[in-house]
């Protein structure tokens, strides 16, 4: 199909089929990544109708990379992986030899040679962040012990991955000039991994004291647009930087860039800004792996798709729960680790798309992973529900009391607090809020989606549910049924509204105040339900004009004083 215009086709084509199809998949419970592939399937030259430009779709999956990657190193937590080092780095180590020589073995029985075999395996080896951390959300397990080692696990992998990304291409450019010597190999391999330890080290040592100055020289011009800008100029600029100055990959680059960002003061609004831009980009890097799956994969190599399912469902998953109960953990703990690695995602996609770029992956090899990823990503909520009602039927009181003890599990939010604030957000302006109502001795609950925000307010014997507040079941464990005031600081009016609609439909009588940045947000939330509405910019003007009526009272005043009357 010809176009006129084939980059604007492409990205309009690829975000409204990722759309419609992503809709789809969360109405029917399923993670929205499933319906972007699912887009990008129709999208590609395999099905007939609308065919997108692959040449086009594969630099903007270029770009998704970038992002996705950056937005990894953005939310890299060094102390959450140390917290749970003991189990989740050998753990993980372990996990993903186990899944790489599987993968290996399925790959010889296909008669695919040795180097492919390795990629194969190493892309069946790691999970998704994206359906991880959805699946842990869901279930209130981010917070607990088993959630840390689960999370901890998947910083491993992804570093293991992203040391694969950077050696992969040294390794294939090696083997393709044909150094047969071993000497040579190692002289040329060594000089490779000196480029990335030399970009290592820049960045741990300049970048973490240069990038944040950067941003806080750009914040204080005061102007959003360039803040924001900011922080892509960053994230695109190291990342291509890594590869023209030191060999190394735009995943890499953009890992660390995001990683040295997280470092400033400023990262929280770095990552809020650039959020819509990062999810926009990832979207089109699912849509553009959908366009390289061949559907006829699954029928005309159906063993071979089941033995992938295999390896990533069952193989993954015996290994992590055997691995798990070696270090001391108990039955619960194995079983829901084992439920959270049987999937795999982003960097599978990553890795196969530079496996065949590099000449080391075919075509068959990246249509399997892609079935793979597809169909243990729809299994995985299934995997989790028989893990539940499997120790339902077989764990006793004594075992969950064990359990509990074990993992130093606590309930989000005490179950006897009533006649309380509800906090809805812990960034700049509910800090303030939670600051003067904890000093007032006011009940308070905050409810905030930040891990490392609510580590802090536990800190200090606020209580606090970890949980986005859109979600019904976070905002009844916040005993939204009998509080005595919703304040909603989150900083996206249109989510603000409906927070504040579901509240107002459980509680006709309760209270609330929201926070708007425009004048359609303010209508937008008034509309469902909020008592009053507070625009930032308003109540700024008000606070000017209000000084300087008062300054003017003032000079009124001296002028009285020294009149002779």
């Amino acid at each position: 199909m010809d176009h006129s215009t084939p980059l604007i086709t492409t990205i309009a084509g690829g975000l409204v089929l990722a759309f419609i199809f992503g809709l789809i998949a969360n109405r029917l419970r399923i993670s929205p990544l499933v319906g972007y592939l699912i887009a990008g399937i129709v999208a590609g030259k395999h099905t007939p109708g609308f065919v997108a430009d692959e040449a086009l779709a594969h630099q903007l999956a270029e770009v998704g990379v970038i992002l996705l990657m950056f937005g990894v190193g953005l939310h890299f937590s060094l102390k959450d992986l140390l917290s749970v080092k003991k189990i989740a780095i050998p753990g993980a180590i372990v996990q993903i030899a186990v899944a790489t020589l599987l993968g290996m073995g399925l790959a010889y029985g296909l008669g695919w040679d040795l180097m492919i075999g390795i990629v194969f395996g190493l892309c069946l080896s790691t999970a998704s962040t994206v359906v991880l951390l959805r699946a842990l959300e869901e279930r209130q397990l981010i917070e607990s012990q088993r959630g840390k080692i689960a999370i901890g696990w998947l910083i491993v992998e992804d570093l293991a991955m992203v040391l694969a990304l950077v050696l992969l291409p040294a390794i294939t450019g090696i083997m393709q000039q044909g150094h047969s010597d071993f000497t040579n190999l190692a002289v040329s391999l060594s000089i490779t991994l000196g480029k990335v330890i030399a970009f290592i080290v820049l960045m741990i040592v300049v970048g973490r004291r240069v990038v944040p100055w950067l941003l806080a020289k750009s914040a204080g011009t005061g102007s959003n647009e360039l803040f924001t800008l900011s922080v892509l100029a960053i994230a695109m600029g190291i990342a291509y930087g890594s590869v023209q100055l030191f060999g190394a990959s735009f995943a890499l680059g953009a890992f660390f860039a995001g990683m040295v960002l997280n470092e400033s003061e400023l990262s929280h609004r770095a990552a809020q800004n650039t959020l819509p831009l990062r999810d926009a980009f990832a979207v089109l890097f699912f849509v553009s792996v959908g366009m390289l799956f061949e559907p006829m994969t699954l029928i005309e190599q159906p063993l071979a798709v089941l033995g992938t399912l295999v390896i990533i469902v069952l193989g993954k998953s015996i290994a992590a729960f055997l691995i798990v109960r070696m270090f001391g953990h108990s039955k619960r703990t194995a079983l829901t680790i084992s439920a959270s690695l049987a999937q795999i995602g982003e960097f599978a996609f990553i890795l196969a798309s530079m496996g065949v770029a590099l000449g080391v992956l075919n075509k068959d090899g990246q249509s399997l992973i892609l079935a793979g990823a597809i169909l243990s990503i729809l299994l995985n909520p299934l995997g989790f529900n028989l893990v539940g009602q499997y120790l339902a039927k077989t764990e006793t009181i004594e075992d969950q009391i064990i359990e509990e003890v074990v993992e130093e599990e606590v309930a989000q939010v005490p179950v006897d607090m009533c006649n309380h604030v509800i906090l809805v957000g812990y960034g700049r302006v509910g800090n303030i809020l939670c600051e003067r109502l904890h000093d007032q001795d006011i009940p308070l609950v905050v409810v905030e989606n930040s891990l490392s925000r609510v580590e802090i307010l536990r800190e200090r014997d606020i209580s606090t549910v970890l949980g986005n507040a859109g979600n019904h079941e976070i905002m009844m464990l916040a005993r939204l049924d009998c509080a005595n005031c919703l304040l909603v600081t989150t900083p996206n009016g249109y989510e603000a509204g409906e927070i504040v609609a579901y509240a107002r439909s459980q509680r006709p009588d309760l209270l609330i105040i929201a926070r708007a940045h425009y004048d359609d947000e303010v209508e937008y939330i008034s509309e469902r339900g909020a008592n009053h509405v507070i625009m930032g910019e308003r109540e700024i003007a008000q606070g000017m004009i209000d000084e300087l009526y008062q300054d003017r009272e003032n000079k009124k005043d001296t002028m009285m004083e020294g009149c002779p009357i």
